[in-house]
This record gives C-alpha cells, sequence and structure tokens, in this order.
C-alpha cells in the first residue's frame, strides 16, 4: 500500500477518532459522565483498529507514530507524512463538531472549549502545569508500551485491538480530571485551533509530553521484549 493512500487512511481514522471521543465530550457529556467520554475514546480506536488497521495500521496518533518508530516498528521516513495527516483530520473533526454544536441554541465556544486539554485554571480538576506534564508523559509512555506489547509477534494473535482500546479507555478514566486527557498531540490540536486563546498558548504541553512519552515508551519496550540468549 503506497504511503500516500495510508496517510489519507490515517487522517480518516484520526477523524474519526476526534469526532467520536472529542464530540461525545462536547454534545453529549452531560448525560454520558466521564466514564461515557473514556468508552467513546476506546470504542473508535477499537473500531478503526479492525477497519483500517490492516492497511495504516491505525496509529492515528503522532506520539503513536513516533513510538512505534523508536520501537523499531515503523520507518522514521514516514512520519512527517502520518503526523500530517493525523493533524489534518484532528482538525477537520473538530471543525465539524463545532459546526454541530454551534447549530444549538445557546452554544457557547468559550464555555464548551470542544473538550480542548488543559492544566491550571483550564484543569478540569485543576490542576497544576507538573501535574499534567507528568500525566500525559506517564500515560502515553504506558499507551505505546500497551500498543507494542499487544501488536508482538508472540503477543495472542487477533486480540490487539481490544487491549489498545480498553487501555485507552483506562487511560482517560485515569487523567480525564487532570488535563482532559490528550496522549495524543492531533487530538489535542483539532480543538485548540478552533477555541484559540488559552488552548493554543497551553497546546505545547500536549505535544512535548505525549511525544517524550512515546520516546520513553518505544525504548523501554525495545530493552524488555528484547530476547537474550
Amino acid at each position: 500500500m503506497s504511503l500516500f493512500k495510508r496517510s489519507v487512511t490515517e487522517l480518516l481514522g484520526t477523524f474519526w477518532l476526534v469526532l467520536g471521543g472529542c464530540g461525545s465530550a462536547v454534545l453529549a457529556a452531560s448525560g454520558i459522565g466521564v466514564l461515557g467520554v473514556a468508552l467513546a475514546f476506546g470504542l473508535t480506536v477499537l473500531t478503526m483498529a479492525f477497519a483500517i488497521g490492516h492497511i495504516s495500521g491505525c496509529h492515528l496518533n503522532p506520539a503513536v507514530s513516533l513510538g512505534l518508530s523508536v520501537g523499531g516498528r515503523f520507518p522514521a521516513r514516514e512520519l512527517p507524512a502520518y503526523i500530517i495527516a493525523q493533524v489534518i483530520g484532528g482538525v477537520l473533526a473538530a471543525a465539524l463538531i463545532y459546526f454541530i454544536a454551534s447549530g444549538k441554541e445557546g452554544f457557547d465556544l468559550a464555555a464548551s472549549g470542544l473538550a480542548s486539554n488543559g492544566y491550571g485554571e483550564h484543569s478540569p480538576g485543576g490542576y497544576s502545569m507538573a501535574a499534567g506534564f507528568v500525566t500525559e508523559l506517564v500515560m502515553t509512555a504506558m499507551f505505546i508500551l500497551i500498543i507494542l506489547g499487544a501488536t508482538d509477534k508472540r503477543a495472542p494473535a487477533g486480540l490487539a485491538p481490544i487491549a489498545i482500546g480498553l487501555g485507552l479507555t483506562l487511560i482517560h478514566l485515569i487523567s480525564i480530571p487532570v488535563t482532559n486527557t490528550s496522549v495524543n498531540p492531533a487530538r489535542s490540536t483539532g480543538p485548540a485551533l478552533i477555541v484559540g486563546g488559552w488552548a493554543i498558548e497551553q497546546l505545547w504541553l500536549f505535544w512535548v509530553a505525549p511525544l517524550l512519552g512515546a520516546v520513553i515508551g518505544g525504548v523501554s519496550y525495545r530493552w524488555l521484549g528484547q530476547e537474550t540468549r
């Protein structure tokens, strides 16, 4: 499969991830709560893993692409194409969510935040920048470990999407109160560009921490999973 087709697949998959996850948070959060939003993100990854995993690998996340590259599972030369496609998918999904949400009378973009990620006064639970950074770093590192382990050729065949989807659900349950959960720079960029202001000012954390966590996760699994003789 050509890099172009795989990149377009990543764009569509990331679009669905942000639409399903952030869309649930913005359009139905009052009815489904934190557990519902966490399940929404997990289910979007689960469905896409089965739908497009055989085409593009179903990264849907610049941090995942980087972690897989560091872990020796993805060529570094293809990172730019995947990351650009993922960010575009995230932005398109956020724009669609905004269009739908603004169709309801009384919708307030500033109050909604379109499920943007934040820290300090923009953290759902009022957590500090340091707490948010550490949370995003650790959650992303563990997510990469889950992905690399579940997709290892020695792991049970065919169950990786389930493990990854459940892993992402758990990550959201842990970190929604802290940062509204990113672990995915593309997911963070889409809403931030629509909301502007504080969301863009704080966006750096949701690139730096997940990417650093991805490197830690990739290096860790490469060492842990290495067979010794």
